[in-house]
């Protein structure tokens, strides 16, 4: 049978509100009767419940995080980040993997708040309408890591994609580049808006146009990359822009396929720098993202709405940088 605190209390010969206050760390309990509670606590094996604690206190210490696809490397450095802050400020998390299904995460956002989580951090590009409704409701503060809510008003953590795109469109045209393609994906959307409005803005400056024909749309996987390339191939693009460090692994593979070669007849680059990028040959130039940075500056920005500290900056923009590899000239 479960122990609880009544057992304790009465092995111990002790009140009930004494053994919380030991389990609690109350400094305002005798030496002897703090060393005698524990070792009761020790000799019954009790485990204090949290959601007992929660409910009494209001709070749980815990914490809910929704993943797109936890199988992704992109999230799972995301998450090394955010686990690392939560453990270091006391959080537990409940992790939650969503398979960028609408339903689904506003079914796990709802499962959340029922276990009385402290706040929530989702990590994903995409922000769809109804978890959007589901944070101007919340109960708890909800933190998005990995895109922008600014627009939204929803505070999150990102790196300026626009940048990021402006910067590469304009080294690649210097190149040589004048037809450009841009692959995207349903888990990134806002990236790809921001990835979209910094290439046809350089573009633009440059007199060139993006044409929408060369604009797709996947699922950010390997063999969505492949078959982006075969939807892009009788065009001929000059440069392919990729949200996905996957997505852009298959459109190597898929060019090396059909006898294009990268970087000589296309380049390629991609906006996620995991550490697959290293893998593919040649190796794939990227935007270098910090991404445990994001996934632990979200963390750290949730808990200081929980533990109702001073917000300077609600949306953090963390620097980025760009790594030309083997896969541009």
């Amino acid at each position: 049978m479960t122990v609880t605190i009544y057992d304790v209390a009465r092995e111990a010969r002790v009140s009930m509100a004494t053994v919380s206050r030991v389990v609690n760390g109350n400094q305002n309990v005798k030496p002897e009767t703090r060393d005698k509670v524990n070792e009761v606590i020790k000799k019954l094996n009790y485990r204090p419940n949290a959601v007992a604690r929660g409910l009494a206190s209001k709070r749980t210490t815990t914490v809910g995080v929704i993943i797109p696809d936890i199988s992704n490397v992109y999230y799972s450095q995301l998450a090394r980040g955010l686990e690392d802050i939560a453990t270091m400020y006391k959080y537990h998390s409940i992790i939650s993997n969503s398979d960028n299904d609408p339903n689904k995460e506003k079914e796990i956002f709802n499962n959340l708040l029922s276990k009385q989580v402290d706040g929530i951090i989702f990590l994903g590009g995409t922000i769809s309408e109804e978890i959007k409704e589901l944070i101007n409701k919340s109960s708890v503060p909800v933190v998005v890591s990995g895109t922008n809510g600014k627009d939204e008003g929803i505070s999150s953590v990102n790196i300026d994609f626009e940048t990021a795109a402006q910067e590469i469109t304009e080294k690649l045209i210097q190149d040589g580049a004048k037809t450009f393609a841009l692959v995207g994906g349903d888990y990134s959307k806002k990236a790809q808006e921001d990835v979209l409005a910094g290439l046809t803005s350089v573009l633009n400056a440059h007199n060139l146009e993006l044409d929408d024909k060369l604009v797709f749309n996947g699922n950010e996987t390997y063999k969505d990359g492949l078959r982006a390339f075969k939807t892009l191939e009788s065009a001929k693009p000059d440069a392919i822009l990729s949200i996905s460090d996957e997505q852009a692994i298959g459109l190597v593979y898929a060019a090396q396929d059909a006898g294009v070669k990268v970087p000589e007849d296309v380049q390629i680059i991609s906006f996620n720098n995991t550490r697959l990028v290293e893998m593919v040959r040649p190796q794939l130039s990227s935007v270098i993202q910090p991404l445990y940075d994001i996934g632990a500056v979200g963390m750290r920005l949730l808990t200081k709405y929980m533990n109702e500290e001073t917000i300077e900056e609600p949306n953090v923009i963390l620097p980025h940088r760009i790594e030309y590899r083997g896969t541009t000239k």
